[in-house]
This record gives structure tokens, sequence and C-alpha cells, in this order.
């Protein structure tokens, strides 16, 4: 029902996010939009196969929306906390083309489906992160897929994606009642922590 879609670093600001990723891969991913209906904005970078990664961060010149945005962005406070504490890349999003069956019976973990200009996105009423971040956000395109030909594509290729967590049998039980298509591998780890390895023209990369 369900497919990896893309890694989201979560900023305290765009700046610093960008500053990070260059920091982990030696790339500088350009801008990518203005979420005018969410108060955010991102950078965003091809990972190949049709995934891709966004730096996400709240706009300041944006208007708040009528709503809790997403990615937990209203809590600045907990999003520098994990910033501070080296949590970075902090979720990931995971696409359907049944949002309204994916979601059923599990919306104390995903939240409500929010309708937008070109996509359905579910988002806790809070905005927190589903399952503190454990779990993905997900999103429906109506059946038309991201286009990649607006994302920069800079060689940078995902080679891994691992969740460390206190509780990963139930983590990786989810996953697989959800059968999301690569879906990070699960293992312990003493607090919720993500990695991702990334190929890139300098190397084999690392992102936290």
């Amino acid at each position: 029902m369900l497919a990896l879609d893309h890694l989201s670093v979560i900023a305290p600001t765009l700046t610093e996010g960008v500053a990070h990723v260059r920091a982990c891969l030696d790339v500088d991913v350009p801008f990518g939009q203005r979420h005018d209906y969410m108060g955010t904005y991102n950078h965003l970078l091809q990972l190949g196969d049709s995934v891709y990664m966004e730096i996400v961060a709240l706009d300041p010149e944006g208007m708040p929306p009528d709503r809790a945005r997403w990615f937990g962005l209203d809590d600045q406070k907990a999003v520098k906390a994990d910033w501070d504490a080296g949590r970075r890349l902090r979720g990931w999003v995971a696409r359907t083309d049944v949002i309204d069956t994916v979601l059923a019976g599990r919306q104390d973990i995903f939240g409500r489906k929010v309708s937008l200009p070109s996509f359905a996105f579910a988002i806790p009423d809070d905005g927190a992160l589903p399952l503190g971040g454990a779990a993905p956000s997900v999103i429906d395109r109506r059946g038309k897929p991201r286009s990649m030909a607006t994302i920069a594509d800079l060689g940078a290729r995902l080679r891994s994606f691992t969740l460390e967590h206190p509780d990963p049998a139930a983590i990786a039980a989810l996953y697989r009642d959800l059968g999301i298509e690569r879906a990070p591998v699960v293992v312990p780890g003493s607090s919720l922590r993500y990695r991702a390895q990334i190929a890139t023209p300098a190397g084999i990369k690392e992102l936290v």
C-alpha cells in the first residue's frame, strides 16, 4: 500500500539545514519551493529511483495556516532540541494511492487526511510526527507521480536507510503490516535515530 517517497531533514532554519547536508554529503542542495498552505519551505535533492530528500523548515515570511503545520514544525523548541541532539534526518514520507485505506483505523498513528492543492497528506491534529517520527508521514498525489524534473540531480543516490529504535520489533511489525516498500531497516537503539548511506560524487557519505 505504501512506498518510500522522500527523506526529511527537519531544520530550525533552512540555512542550518543546507549547511548540515553540505557537511554530511559535500553537496549544496538548491531551493525547492514554498508551501503557502503550510507556512513552510524546503530545499530538494534527488536520491535516485523516484526517491528524494527535502530539507524543510518553518518559513519566517509565510502565513501561519489555519491548522497545525506538518513535521512538528510548530514546536520549534522540540525541533531545536532534536537538532542539537544530532537528530537531523528526522523523518520520512511514504506515498500511496489509497490514503483513506491506509488511514482507516490508524488515525491515532498518522492523523487525519488534509486535502492540499495537488495532493493529500496525513497530519496529526497537533502536527506532531507520527509515532514521534518512527512511522512515516503519508502522502497521496491523486494518481500523479511527483515530477523529478523540478528536483536537482547532483549525483546523490540512496544506498541504505536505517532507523535505530528502542522497540525495533514493534516498528518493523508496523512496516510489514502496512506493506511499505523500501522502509527503513529497523535496528535496536537507545533512542529514535535515522541514518542514510548515500553515494555521492565524493564517495559514500552518511546523513544523520
